[in-house]
Order: C-alpha cells, then sequence, then structure tokens
C-alpha cells in the first residue's frame, strides 16, 4: 500500500527545500506514520492500523468505529 495513513489517506506532499541564499531544491515531506494496536470493542479484539500521528489525535475523540466508518474501512480485514 506503500507510505500512506490506512484512515485517512494522508500521504508525502512534494515540496522545496529552500537554502539561505534562497536556492531551491525538491524534497519530499513523508507523513508521520505509526504503526498502532488499536483496541475494537464491536469486535472483540485488537486492530493493527498504519495510521499518521494525527489521526492518532482524531481516533482517541471519534473512536474507531466512528473512524473506520467515515474512512470506509472494513475492519474486519486489518
Amino acid at each position: 500500500m506503500g507510505r500512506q495513513c490506512q484512515l485517512t489517506g494522508k500521504k508525502a506532499n512534494n515540496a522545496y527545500a529552500v537554502s539561505h541564499s534562497h536556492r531551491r531544491t525538491k524534497k519530499l515531506q513523508e507523513v508521520n506514520l505509526q504503526w498502532k494496536r488499536v483496541w475494537w470493542p464491536e469486535g472483540k479484539r485488537w486492530v493493527k492500523l498504519r495510521i499518521s500521528t494525527k489521526a492518532i489525535k482524531t481516533l482517541n475523540q471519534k473512536g474507531i468505529t466512528a473512524f473506520a466508518k467515515e474512512a470506509g474501512i472494513d475492519l474486519n480485514h486489518c
């Protein structure tokens, strides 16, 4: 699947690294992805997801079931 958040779909961004003399070179801004084990109460088991740190914060607010439904993910296959 590559380096992409499973819940939000975030992926790398193309950008410029600008030096002091304002010389611009291309760089890739990667997403801060983490492997996270999340307890899924409806399935009564742990689910292992590769998600961004922003998604971890949102996950704490919304809950795994609502967030996965919004993202269109079937947690039975994770």
